[in-house]
Parts: structure tokens; C-alpha cells; sequence
């Protein structure tokens, strides 16, 4: 595996293992905002200096489609050099040894920056030179003193192993519980903190996925004109608008992809039936291990008028026909094989799977979001 093909994979893992087990950040407010408002590119050196680590290789991603560095680490040293319009948050990636790899991300700014450590202590390597960082760990600390997620995390693989679903389904009640409260923490911090970069780093973090278009609405009207306009604000605010669109009681947004056959289906060809538009794909755990629970409410509710329309994230089409064979799921599946740019979800503002949207028969959205047992629900009480 590529070290692209490797973050790739690494970055979806830490959505479903940091956002489904929420894992956030928390901070203090940005002492050096105001000198980014009117700022073009800075530049900045990143000087890394690792004990124990003599050789290997270190990349730096920058977030979304950004460039990605890379420098070969000589006696545990390295270094970086470039130029930033504004603060951002990145992640470097350590390979060494054929196998090893590690990651941290951290915020990148204008200045000197460094980076120490050991080899033995990896998960512990410091970056300081940056008030933003440090804003960046204070936060985190915060966050992570509401709950132990490596106990969690045990806990959860031995009743996976054990197949305990009683014990499963506990874990997942408690972590959703932590979730909304380490939610309710990003928004309050931005509410304090109208000018952090943290604080809108940490709110796409906590509701980039299936937000609540008002709640979300008063979040970014909070935040400050530099915030706003900041790359991270700027794609909260295209979370935002997709989050309008695509609001309960709202029309379900208009879209048609292939099926495996290569024919084009519509939503709109669904008229007449309650539809669920469930975005997955085959390489998505949680997706998963949610279909069994789809397929159960399809073969209960499908004589009633009720299907779904499975849109795909995948990429590789042997993948997605197999992870359909294998998990026995007989209503209409589409892709347009673009991975995360499929263009129904990029229209919908999918920013993470496993994700659904219930439509009524006059092509409505009635419900979205909906797992396990839920779904059960809404259709009895729309198809009783």
C-alpha cells in the first residue's frame, strides 16, 4: 500500500473510529487571530527532530485536496519549509521500517515551528513554535478527559469477538452519549470563541455529519467575518447549505446514477413508494454491519410500499457487486463509482457513511439518519 492509499484509509478510520466513538478537540481562544485577517501566504519551517527514529520517511498532508510534502527523515532530523494563507490543520505520516507508520495532526501556521520526540514514545511527539497548536492541545485535553476511549475500545472489540450484540449495542448507547456531550462542548466553544480556528476546525469535526440545519445555522452565524470566510469556514458553510436543502420536510433533492448494468435510475422513479436513500459503500465497516439491520425492515415493510435505493461510495465496481452478493441485499443499487465525490452525495452533502434519507411518496424527506431500530419506527408510523 501507497502512502496515499494508506492516509486514505487511515483518514476514513479516523472519521468512523474518532467520529462514530467521538474523539474531538477542545482549546483556548486564538491569540493570533487578528494577524491572519488581512495576511497573504507566510511561510513557515517545520524542524523535526526524533530520538531513536535514524531513518525513514515523513509526509505532510495538507487537508482536502492541498499538496502533500514528503522529506526523508537523516539521524532523526527533518525538515519542512513552505507557505500558508491562514492556519490549517495537517497531518504527518512517519514510515520507517517497511511497515511502521504513524500519524499526527496537528496546526500548521506561519513561524518556526518544531517537532521532538522518541521513537519508544511516538504517540507523545510535541509541537510547539505555534500558538494555534497549543490552543490545538489544550482543547484536546479537554475533550479527552471525558472518557477513556482506549478502555472503550477494548471493551468493544472482546463483545465484538464474543458476538455479543446485548453488550454492543450498551457501548454504542454510551459512546453516543459522550458524543453529544463532547458536541455540546464544540459549540459552546465557539460560541466563546467566535475567532478560533480550532473552534471551526472542531465544529465541522462534531457536524459535518448529519447536522441540524438550525442548530448548525446559528453555530456559523456565530462565528466571526474572518472565520467565515477561512477555508474551514467556507466548507462549513457548504455543510450548512447542504444541510438546508436537504431538511426534513423538504423535497428530496433530484439525482440519477447507474446501476451495475450501466442504465441510469432516478429518484424520481420511485415516486408512489416510501424510498430509503442510503448512502454506503463496500468498504465501510459500520455500512456493514448496518445492512442486516436495512434488509430486515425491507423484507418487513416491502409489500407495505416501502424499498430503498442503496447509492454506493465505491470506486472499484468488483468491490461494490461483491459486498452486495455477500451481504444478500436485493433492492436497486447505483454508483457512479466516484468514491467520496460521488455526485449524489456531493449534492447531498454526505460527509460520512453510513447515511440515509427517507422519503415519502410524494418525494419528500421525512426522516434521515436513521439506524438500527429507528427505521422500524418511522415506517410503522408511516406505514401502519
Amino acid at each position: 500500500m501507497n502512502e496515499n492509499a494508506y492516509f486514505s484509509s487511515m483518514n476514513y478510520f479516523s472519521f468512523f473510529g474518532v467520529a462514530a466513538f467521538a474523539l474531538g478537540l477542545w482549546g483556548r481562544p486564538v491569540s493570533r487571530a487578528g494577524a491572519w485577517a488581512n495576511a497573504e501566504d507566510a511561510s513557515y519551517t517545520l524542524q523535526g527532530n526524533i530520538a531513536g527514529l535514524d531513518t525513514g520517511w515523513v509526509f505532510l498532508y495538507h487537508p482536502g485536496d492541498g499538496p502533500t510534502d514528503s522529506v526523508k527523515i537523516s539521524h532523526g532530523r527533518f525538515d519542512f519549509t513552505g507557505s500558508v494563507s491562514e492556519p490549517e490543520f495537517c497531518h504527518l505520516l512517519f514510515r520507517w521500517g517497511g511497515n511502521h507508520v504513524h500519524t499526527i495532526g496537528f496546526f500548521l501556521q506561519d513561524g518556526a515551528l518544531s517537532l521532538t520526540g522518541k521513537k519508544d514514545s511516538i504517540d507523545n511527539l510535541a509541537v510547539s513554535g505555534a500558538p494555534i497548536q497549543e490552543e490545538y492541545v489544550d482543547f484536546e485535553k479537554k475533550e479527552a478527559s471525558l472518557a477513556d476511549w482506549t478502555s472503550w475500545e477494548l471493551t468493544y472489540k472482546a463483545a465484538e469477538a464474543a458476538k455479543n450484540k446485548t453488550a454492543l449495542d450498551s457501548l454504542m448507547k454510551v459512546s453516543a452519549g459522550i458524543a453529544n456531550r463532547q458536541k455540546q462542548l464544540a459549540k459552546d466553544y465557539a460560541a466563546v470563541h467566535p475567532s478560533s480556528y480550532v473552534a471551526v476546525e472542531e465544529v465541522r469535526n462534531y457536524f459535518s455529519y448529519n447536522p441540524d440545519a438550525d442548530e448548525l445555522q446559528g453555530i456559523y452565524n456565530g462565528f466571526s467575518p474572518l472565520i467565515q470566510n477561512s477555508k474551514e469556514g467556507k466548507l462549513l458553510k457548504k455543510t450548512l447549505d447542504a444541510a438546508l436543502l436537504t431538511g426534513i420536510g423538504r423535497p428530496a433533492p433530484a439525482f440519477a446514477e447507474a446501476n451495475a448494468k450501466g442504465k441510469p435510475i432516478a429518484l424520481s422513479s420511485f415516486k408512489g413508494q416510501y424510498v430509503l436513500v442510503d448512502f454506503w459503500a463496500s468498504w465501510c465497516g459500520p455500512c456493514r454491519m448496518e445492512n442486516p439491520n436495512v434488509l430486515k425492515s425491507y423484507r418487513q415493510f416491502h409489500a407495505r410500499g416501502f424499498t430503498v435505493l442503496g447509492v454506493s461510495l465505491d470506486d472499484k465496481k468488483d468491490d461494490w457487486l461483491k459486498a452486495i452478493k455477500k451481504d444478500g441485499l436485493p433492492w436497486m443499487q447505483v454508483s457512479d463509482l466516484k468514491g467520496w465525490k460521488n455526485d449524489a452525495a456531493v449534492l447531498y452533502g454526505v460527509e460520512g457513511i453510513p447515511m440515509n434519507y427517507l422519503v415519502d411518496k410524494e418525494g419528500k424527506i421525512v426522516a434521515k439518519g436513521l439506524r438500527g431500530d429507528d427505521l422500524d419506527k418511522k415506517l410503522e408510523e408511516f406505514l401502519h
